[in-house]
């Protein structure tokens, strides 16, 4: 059958360069007084993100799903998550999506299903079935994984049937050298694709293949599923595929594998280095060596991995904060705000790990997320840290990251241009080209007031964002204050 591909509404290119946010559907707005976030309420906070200036959205799983909160056991791949609305509610928001000029990637689990997916049903109870969908030993092989927990998981107590599981008992791996397995795969990216999805983030995808026990991650037959996997999504004409990989972030940002991954590890030294008042060896590796027109960039994200809320982890301090964000909006690629991050959101109160990281979103300081008790405790600073707030103070984070993407979105340099590091110490400095278009970002990383000159000849330096002073000539002589930021378009 020949393939479908329905009309597009976004320009080709929209991806490129783009400003994505990170939504749990879940915890973003709640429209029909369950305490839970859905698809109606994302829908009526859309012009929230488009004040913004969002260009992208990532949905965390949206799939049916068996835990119907974490998302990533997926039991129907066809289907969406009943709390979130209906097929038609999903249909609508991809229609306000678009026609605000957003696009929308869905969250895709390639590597493993729920148990209570009928497909493992099937494996699990028929040998004749699905049972090679699944990987399956007589005996225990005894792998373990990262967290040093089993791998392999017994069916049922007296039974030699063990399946691997490398996440957790309740999400059996895939068996992706069976054909069959990865045309389900691709019929189903299809199906999402021709009712108009604009892409995909993959989930795990250093986990397809295991080559034994200290052979699990990674593995070179990833590649060319993933290149596959990169051949069908783009063969929707302006269709974005990025992937998660934090083993061998560049491997899989390679034009042979994904062709877009997340730069993991740029969060941490990020962190890192505005903690700390000067660029980090690691950053600075990462800056060098990283393909990063072809990642994505984030600070935090829905793993605790990832490290914790931003806020929590700057202790407070607003002009890290700032500094962080400056950097993630400045650099080459298409980065990835978590929801709450461009308000400093924190923890849900009494809640750790991943699931303090997915509090109900702090609309307002008495609440704003639904008219009932949330499924979740709210963010422990919704007080005073909250969208409204934020929204009604000119100088607010919310603000400093609404006029970093609005230079983003105006200056072809800083959404595309080629990266060229000037300094690295206390203060981060660089030039985005493209073009004839040149923009300096000079960010100051230091508690300390910093002079630093630059040989670069511009006759009539522009301003765009920032503090200090400039003098131009044969070099730029430029004086920042302590922890201070300045963008100027030569």
């Amino acid at each position: 059958m020949a393939q479908q591909i329905p009309a597009r509404t976004l320009p080709t290119d929209w991806a490129r360069g783009a400003v994505f946010m990170e939504i749990y559907v879940r915890g973003f707005q709640d429209s029909n007084g369950d305490g839970i976030g859905d698809f109606r309420g994302l829908i009526s906070r859309l012009d929230y993100l488009q004040d913004l200036g969002i260009q992208g959205l990532w949905l965390m799983p949206v799939n049916q799903s068996k835990d119907r909160d974490h998302g990533y056991g997926v039991v129907n791949y066809r289907d969406v998550e009943a709390d979130y609305g209906s097929r038609a509610d999903f249909q609508a928001l991809l229609e306000a999506a678009h026609a605000r000029g957003m696009g929308i990637i869905m969250d895709y689990v390639i590597n493993h299903s729920s148990d209570a997916n009928p497909l493992f049903a099937d494996a699990k109870a028929n040998r004749n079935g699905k049972r090679d969908w699944y990987i399956w030993a007589e005996r225990d092989p005894y792998w373990v994984n990262w967290a040093r927990q089993p791998s392999w998981h017994r069916t049922q107590v007296g039974r030699g049937d063990y399946y691997y599981g490398v996440f957790w008992v309740d999400m059996p791996d895939f068996n992706l050298r069976n054909p069959q397995v990865l045309a389900f795969h691709h019929d189903n990216l299809r199906y999402w694709m021709n009712q108009g999805v604009d892409g995909f983030r993959i989930d795990a995808v250093g986990q397809l293949i295991e080559n034994g026990p200290q052979a699990y991650e990674s593995q070179p037959e990833n590649k060319p599923i993933l290149k596959d996997l990169q051949t069908l999504v783009h063969s929707y004409p302006g269709n974005f595929m990025v992937c998660e990989e934090p083993t061998d972030p560049v491997g899989a940002a390679g034009r042979d594998a994904c062709g877009s991954s997340f730069a993991f590890g740029f969060n941490r030294q990020v962190r890192a280095s505005v903690k700390h008042g000067k660029v980090t060896k690691h950053l600075s590796e990462i800056l060098q060596q990283y393909p990063l027109a072809d990642m994505g960039l984030v600070l935090g994200s829905h793993d605790s991995y990832a490290g914790e809320r931003l806020m929590v982890d700057l202790a407070g301090d607003e002009a890290a904060y700032r500094l962080a964000a400056a950097t993630q909006l400045t650099l080459p690629g298409q980065p990835f705000i978590y929801y709450g991050e461009e308000i400093g959101m924190g923890t849900s109160r009494g809640n750790a790990g991943d699931w303090g990281l997915r509090a109900p979103m702090s609309w307002q300081a008495d609440g704003g997320f639904s008219t009932v008790t949330p499924f979740r405790a709210p963010a422990d600073n919704q007080a005073d840290y909250n969208a409204a707030d934020q929204q009604a103070e000119p100088d607010s984070l919310w603000h400093h990251y609404q006029q970093l993407i609005a230079l983003r979105k105006a200056h072809p340099a800083l959404r595309l241009g080629d990266l060229q590091l000037l300094a690295e110490g206390p203060v981060l400095a660089y030039l985005r080209q493209s073009g004839d278009e040149r923009v300096l970002v000079v960010l100051n990383y230091s508690r300390q007031a910093q002079a630093l000159s630059l040989p670069l000849k511009s006759e009539a330096p522009q301003r765009l964002l920032g503090q200090g002073t400039l003098n131009a000539g044969q070099t730029l002589q430029l004086r920042l204050p302590a922890q201070g930021l300045a963008i100027y378009r030569l």
